[in-house]
């Protein structure tokens, strides 16, 4: 009986413990962070039982993030964000 030997297996992505940032295809530099509220100056809470979250860069309040209400309206992510850490 003739045993064919293993071929070593190759690491899959999820063995990776650090995966690399996502590549920006067109200059090949890390896509920027997606934006998130609770890290945006712009954000606030608004203190209303209905209407618990706003936006000042936008002017409105929601019941959701308002990350979600433009993405919903837009499909877009929010153009306004300004990062509470580095105001960028």
């Amino acid at each position: 009986m003739s045993v064919t030997p293993r071929r070593p297996t190759t690491a899959r992505l999820c063995d990776n413990p650090r995966p690399t940032p996502a590549l920006n295809p067109t200059v090949n530099h890390p896509s920027p962070p997606v934006p998130h509220c609770r890290a945006c100056v712009h954000y606030y809470i608004t203190h209303d039982a209905r209407f618990p979250y706003g936006c000042r860069a936008m002017d409105f309040k929601s019941k959701r993030l308002p990350l979600q209400d433009v993405r919903e309206a837009t499909g877009r992510d929010c153009l306004t964000f300004r990062s509470k850490l580095n105001g960028k």
